[in-house]
């Protein structure tokens, strides 16, 4: 079975093509259809693959969740879950949806995260089909919604879905750009919205207010203050210290009026091992007695815990070992957070880096496409088809 360069390519450029900005990030330069778009053209090529069932599972209204289940000969179960949604195209250059090849590599918004993965299996599932072969395990291609904002809610409808049918994963792989390594943890995370209440005034009398920017100076050094604590911390696991970032700050509504309002957005990643109830309830503790003005904050994100195993887990050896690679941990977030305790094996996986995903020129270079596709062949194990 041979899925060359240009086979990988072409399939990651045309998944490039379809554009799924998440609407928490759309702006006039999101194209049409968002994630129900990507989803529905995903469906119809896990049909064209020979997929046994394939599901839209709508998780808001217009953003669809799409599963596609290949009945294997054992009763092993594979999944891969590449999310649909990607991030804001506002500040790309040029088209952020041409897709196009060049240089060695697929350019545009998605390339690197997370449509090489789902590309990558696709051209794999094709080249096999075309051999008569199909895969030996029982597989599931899963298109989740809202990971780049929004809480990670298709994974938590996929596991959900998933459970009511008494599907658990033997091999859960998460897609994301990881340089082929198998990342076998990462941190989880916390995070509040803020808002600080003054009273407003003329600045020429600013004794007369109380100033909730200034408020908020507080209580950004009392949380900077926080964070250089945790650095202070012995790490329990590779995975590291946990951390606290103001990422938003907004207030104000005149040059001359003292402000009576200040929001901030606070985020605080989660070590395993940690707690992310004790964690909140520590932060927000914090924000009240560090704000000298009252606060009231909305937790707007919980996850699950840390991702952490053991790095001589069976899928994380058996995939260094395909990728010629070194298991690693992360510093960001995947969806792994959504599914503690849901697959015996699971790993974050994919090919390209995380440092090319996000940016204003966003590719994935077609060497990490075929050694990608090199470990995908082998984990599913394709066979003769049954007649």
């Amino acid at each position: 079975m041979i899925t060359d360069a240009e086979h990988l390519a072409s399939w990651v450029g045309r998944l490039v093509r379809i554009p799924s900005v998440n609407p928490q990030h759309a702006g006039p330069r999101s194209g049409p259809g968002g994630e129900e778009q990507y989803a529905q053209a995903l469906a119809g090529w896990f049909r064209e693959l020979g997929a046994d069932t394939v599901e839209l599972h709508e998780i808001e209204p217009g953003r669809p969740n799409v599963y596609g289940i290949w009945e294997g000969r054992t009763d092993r179960w594979l999944v891969l879950d590449s999310h649909t949604d990607t991030v804001t195209v506002e500040h790309c250059t040029g088209d952020p949806f041409d897709g196009r090849i060049a240089d060695g590599r697929v350019y545009g918004r998605g390339a690197v995260d997370t449509k090489a993965s789902m590309g990558t299996m696709l051209a794999v599932l094709e080249a096999a089909r075309a051999e008569g072969l199909a895969p030996r395990h029982n597989l599931v291609l899963v298109g989740t919604v809202s990971e780049e904002a929004g809480g990670l809610i298709g994974a938590e409808g996929f596991r959900t879905w998933a459970e009511a049918r008494g599907l658990r994963p033997t091999d859960l792989i998460v897609a994301e750009p990881t340089m082929c390594a198998p990342i076998y943890g990462h941190k989880g995370g916390v995070s509040f919205d803020v808002e600080i209440t003054g009273a407003s005034a003329h600045s020429a009398t600013p004794h007369l207010g109380r100033n909730a920017i200034t408020a908020a100076a507080h209580l950004v050094v009392a949380l900077d203050e926080e964070h250089r604590r945790l650095q202070t911390l012995d790490a329990d696991t590779e995975v590291g210290r946990g951390t606290l970032t103001v990422t938003l700050v907004n207030g104000g509504t005149g040059g001359n009026v003292v402000p009576d309002r200040c929001t901030l957005t606070v985020g605080r990643r989660v070590v395993p091992f940690e707690d992310n109830e004790v964690v909140a309830a520590e932060l927000a503790a914090l924000i009240e007695r560090s704000c000298p003005l009252p606060v009231t904050f909305t937790r707007t994100y919980l996850g699950t815990g840390a991702f952490y195993q053991s790095p001589d887990s069976e899928l994380v050896r058996r995939i260094a070992d395909w990728a010629g690679s070194t298991p690693e941990v992360a510093p960001y977030g995947t969806n792994a957070l959504r599914y503690h305790g849901f697959a015996e094996n699971m790993v974050v996986f994919g090919p390209g880096s995380i440092d090319d995903a996000h940016k204003a020129v966003e590719f994935v270079t077609l060497d990490e496409l075929a050694r990608c596709a090199d470990v995908f062949t082998r984990w599913i194990e394709p066979t003769e088809r049954s007649r």
